[in-house]
């Protein structure tokens, strides 16, 4: 080489530096802010490439759901050998902007767009022998979801100075709702000393409850693309008042167990003294009837006289005499 004083070392050197110049390079561009839809319509996730497409281009369209590795990533569908292939549980949605897409554009179109939608896309274009960069680019796509009808709940001790918890949780809503708690009606809001309100986890705190507090809440879910909404009614008693009651009805309760007692006493005395009055009544025929020995003239004079007593002891006395008496021949 002219000008080089050592033509073979020069000669070397500019051959290594040959070999090690890269070759051209396959550059992948996608949008650097996430994209999301509203749930139900079509999106177009923009990839473009540069490079010279040559017979072994291959561009290939997966998924990652949230907050899993791009290892874990499943096919859309890909192009190579200048056919297009949709493969997986999107296929049947999933189509190129530009088919076949070897002019640079290798835009994904995704139809009714559904909330298992929201997860990262990668774009992959491979074209040997660019090796120079892997090719890839990711997008991060959300599919919008309004509030689902949120679910009201309450727990704790609602009771006069006691402290009771609000609940509200939407099981469907993308971006995550927020959640704000309102009392309805014409009564006070709770004062803000006693109220706490979280609008991550839609948690409502009331603590020092009165009568005043009791009364409808209304809890309302949103996100940017609509509203819901739940009700819930609290009711604060008062304890001392329930104490006071149980003790009335407690009282109430004894007199009436009295009352039947002295009743059941009262009536069984009655029929006690009834019993002696009838067994009475059977000995009446046993002093109505003529004694033996007695004859028939005593027992008609017996029979009209005043009194059974006196009968009784007319006959007696004749009964007595006729027995002591000798018998005249």
């Amino acid at each position: 080489m002219a000008g080089c004083p050592l033509p073979f070392f020069c000669e070397a050197l500019l051959g290594l530096v040959c070999l090690s110049a890269p070759g051209r390079a396959v550059e992948v561009k996608v949008p650097a802010e996430p994209l999301s839809k509203p749930v139900g319509q079509t999106v177009e996730l923009t990839c473009s490439y540069s490079t010279s497409v040559g017979d072994n281009f291959v561009l290939e369209w997966s998924f990652v759901q949230p907050g899993k590795p791009v290892s874990a990533s499943q096919p859309i569908l890909y192009f190579t050998n200048g056919h297009l292939y949709p493969t997986g549980s999107k296929a049947a949605r999933a189509s190129l902007l530009q088919n076949p897409p070897t002019g640079g554009v290798a835009t994904l179109k995704l139809t009714d767009v559904r909330p298992s939608d929201t997860g990262t896309y990668l774009c992959h274009v491979n074209n040997p022998p660019d090796f120079y960069t892997n090719g890839l680019g990711l997008i991060n796509f959300t599919v919008l979801v309004p509030p689902s009808s949120p679910l009201c709940s309450q727990s704790g001790q609602t009771s006069v100075g006691g402290a009771a918890v609000l609940r509200c949780s939407s099981s469907q809503g993308a971006p995550r709702p927020v959640y704000n708690w309102v009392r309805l009606g014409s009564s006070p809001t709770p004062s803000p000393g006693s109220m706490v309100q979280d609008e991550v986890s839609g948690q409502l705190i009331l603590t020092n409850l009165s009568l005043t507090s009791s009364g409808t809440y209304r809890c309302v879910a949103t996100n940017q693309l609509g509203t819901a909404s739940c009700e819930l009614t609290l009711s604060v008693t008062d304890s001392s008042k329930g104490r006071v009651a149980g003790a009335l009805i407690g009282v109430l309760l004894g007199v009436l167990f009295l009352s039947i007692a002295a009743f059941c006493l009262i009536r069984f005395q009655k029929e006690r003294r009834k019993k002696p009055k009838e067994t009475y009544g059977g000995s009446d025929l046993w002093e109505d009837a003529v004694a033996p020995g007695v004859s028939e003239r005593t027992s008609a004079r017996a029979d009209s006289s005043n009194g059974l007593l006196e009968r009784t002891s007319s006959a007696s006395t004749v009964t007595t005499t006729k027995s002591k008496l000798p018998t005249v021949v």
